[in-house]
């Protein structure tokens, strides 16, 4: 592996600040290309011309759920092809992400992920040229410390 190069696991937590999440679990796939969120509640809308999204996600352990409201400008739409071979029209935003103690911004597509074991999938397009994989690793990093405090978390 590269010296330079961070190794994560195939499961890590990462925060997305811009929409108030303080910790998330995800999925890190180098076989899809584009992350995807879950979101429960999906809903575009115009302002001052511009397409934006307005999107809702449930968040935490089952004695603590919260729903989380986000807006956001919409990147626009795009086709994006699942494990499965089906092809889908999805939202994509634009987000910062906090993880392994970076900050960057990427792409994410909004879908509903309920029946997933994770919330958000990260993709290769957001690992590249930042970190590397290790499949046999898990939970590699400590929880990520935004500098906001989530609804519901301590």
């Amino acid at each position: 592996m590269n010296a330079g190069v961070i190794t994560l696991g195939w499961r890590e937590r990462l925060a997305l600040p811009q929409f108030g999440i303080g910790q998330l679990k995800a999925k890190l796939d180098t076989g899809a290309r584009s992350s995807s969120l879950h979101v429960d509640a999906l809903d575009a809308f115009q302002r001052d011309g511009a397409a934006w999204l307005r999107f809702s996600l449930t968040l935490g352990p089952r004695q603590k759920r919260h729903v989380v409201q986000c807006e956001a400008p919409a990147l626009g739409r795009r086709v994006v092809t699942d494990t499965g071979g089906h092809s889908t029209e999805r939202w994509f935003v634009r987000s910062e992400v906090l993880l392994a103690g970076e900050r960057f911004p990427i792409d994410i597509s909004l879908t509903d992920r309920r029946h997933m074991l994770f919330p958000m999938l990260l993709g290769r397009s957001a690992l590249l040229g930042r970190f590397a994989v290790d499949p046999a690793l898990s939970y590699t990093q400590p929880r990520p410390r935004p500098a906001f405090a989530e609804p519901g978390l301590s």
